[in-house]
């Protein structure tokens, strides 16, 4: 056996440090270029210019009569001189005393600047009355008013979502350049550790089933990279060395176990070995504190503990902003609001913990949390039944009911530039 490395070499973080250490030694993925259809979700790899303006031309924006303000008047009688329908283009510019029938959308007649409603008109076979000039010089979308020729309609590293996307076709830009999506392999490893062909022995308490494979890969997926799995290792170097060797060509790997100090916990041992250049080794949090950082030649590699909650939170809290930024996203990290706790809470271990918690708005607008139950870190039906972490500083070893801490909600949609646990 290879020596080990040397655990003392690396110092412990607190959880925004090696958030942020992560984050800064990865950089978002090359571009490809997709159908807009395609690209929902993904993040824009380069600035786009319009090469139009956006309404092309003035149009309507009611249906009704295209005229001069200066004719509109209550009682006064114009002569429609043409219909113009969205998708047709008027043929006559309108003189004093003239009007156009027109529908919205429809470019407007030269010498119009605005048009009156259809329920302020009485139309006669080629006249039309004008009954109440409240719209004179007005229902008109500008030229340009939404884009301008030449301007920068969306910048590198948006989020392409419905909006953005009904954007670009507008100015029918297609196809359009995205951040590749990563490749994530994920293994976990014991060999106390076995996948669901083998249920019988599960169910008999022979083995325990590999959930942290399934958390794994539904977590990868929800961030918006395509899992590789990579199966079970044994507790043996020759096993991991066979699985890490079918993670060739992923852009991360992510492995479960085998990162403390023990006899069996192999894995950053096999790492050095293969020339992984360690970056981090356990942060001051609980749970989770055995976590492992390296680079693997280009390949980063994240190691996290086994307890299934561990896995889940420090996934949420490292791996999950370093795949946003191979997506190439600007703002990796979930943003934490202000909660009100709402009953009595005592810690064990000066370090930050990261309780599984629910979140449910209070009278006045703020927001309470309760734990979910018991919070040992193999309990994963408190995860399940969680929708934020609650975040306890290492300086609190007790919380009141009725104090405001800070939460990490976990379907948030907000992000941030920089960590804030």
């Amino acid at each position: 056996m290879g020596p080990r490395p040397d655990p003392s070499t690396l110092t412990a973080l607190t959880p925004a440090e090696a958030a942020r250490l992560i984050v800064s030694l990865v950089r978002p993925l090359d571009l490809e270029r997709l159908p807009l259809r395609e690209a929902l979700d993904r993040v824009l790899a380069e600035e786009v210019v319009s090469p139009i303006d956006l309404p092309a031309w003035d149009n309507s924006a009611m249906d009704g009569y295209a005229c001069r303000a200066a004719d509109a008047r209550a009682g006064a009688v114009l002569s429609v001189v043409e219909t113009v329908a969205a998708g047709q283009f008027p043929t006559h510019a309108l003189h004093p005393g003239e009007a156009t029938r027109i529908f919205t959308g429809a470019p407007l007649p030269a010498g119009a600047d605005g048009v009156i409603r259809q329920e302020d008109t009485e139309a006669a076979s080629t006249t039309v009355t004008i009954r109440d000039p409240r719209d004179a010089g007005r229902n008109v979308r500008y030229r340009g008013e939404d884009i301008r020729l030449g301007q920068t309609v969306l910048s590198a590293g948006t989020p392409l979502g419905p909006a953005q996307l009904g954007v670009l076709a507008s100015i029918a830009h297609q196809p359009v350049a995205v951040h590749r999506r990563p490749t994530v392999a994920f293994l976990a490893s014991g060999d106390e550790i076995v996948d669901l062909d083998r249920r019988d022995e599960i169910l008999a308490g022979q083995k325990i089933a590999t959930s942290n494979s399934y958390t794994l890969s539904g977590m990868i997926r929800r961030t918006g990279a395509v899992p590789r799995e990579l199966g079970v290792a044994r507790d043996t170097k020759d096993s991991l060395y066979h699985h890490f060797a079918r993670a060739t060509g992923a852009d991360l790997l992510v492995t479960t176990a085998g990162v403390s100090v023990g006899e069996h916990d192999l894995v950053r041992v096999v790492l050095a070995e293969l020339g992984c250049d360690m970056k981090l080794w356990r942060i001051r949090m609980r749970p989770g504190a055995p976590l492992g950082f390296g680079l693997l030649g280009t390949m980063p590699w994240i190691g996290l503990p086994g307890n299934p909650v561990s896995t889940m939170v420090t996934f949420e809290l490292f791996v999950r902003p370093l795949i946003r930024r191979l997506l190439g996203h600007a703002r990796p990290f979930r943003r934490t609001v202000p909660v009100i706790v709402e009953e009595a809470i005592t810690l064990g271990p000066p370090l930050r913990h990261f309780l599984r918690a629910i979140v449910t708005p209070r009278q006045g607008g703020a927001l309470g949390a309760r734990l979910t139950g018991p919070q040992g870190s193999g309990i994963l039906t408190s995860m399940a039944r969680a929708d934020a972490l609650l975040i306890v500083p290492e300086d609190r070893p007790a919380i009141a009911a009725g104090e405001t801490l800070h939460a990490l909600v976990l379907d948030d949609p907000h992000h941030v530039t920089e960590p804030a646990y």
